[in-house]
């Protein structure tokens, strides 16, 4: 409930609330609930590490006839005209869900407008 003529909660109780919760994590509790001295941590023996023997894994060398030498990335042009035409079409159907006719201009040897 807003108690100030700017209808705002106040939030002085919340920041209260949270500053006294993060002082009750990071500084230690008083009184007689408070531990006087930590238990001694058990001396513990040394134990040798265990070492796995490494089991030999045939290395292949890289030779330059397995490598290709022509980039991914790099398109024939039969491929890029198949990208070409395909991009065409799916921008045809595209413009459809539009009701814009962008179909072929050459059906059957016929010119077709638009």
């Amino acid at each position: 409930m807003a108690i100030n003529p700017w209808e705002v909660d106040d939030m002085r109780k919340h920041s209260a609330w949270i500053i006294e919760l993060l002082l009750h994590l990071l500084f230690p509790a008083r009184g007689r609930h408070r531990s006087a001295d930590a238990p001694p941590t058990p001396e513990l023996p040394d134990t040798p590490t265990l070492a796995i023997p490494r089991v030999p894994v045939e290395q292949r060398l890289l030779r330059g006839e397995d490598v290709a030498f022509l980039r991914p990335y790099v398109l024939t042009p039969q491929e890029r005209q198949e990208r070409r035409l395909q991009r065409g079409r799916r921008r045809a159907l595209w413009l459809a869900t539009d009701g814009i006719e962008a179909g072929p201009r050459w059906i059957h040897g016929m010119g077709v407008g638009c």
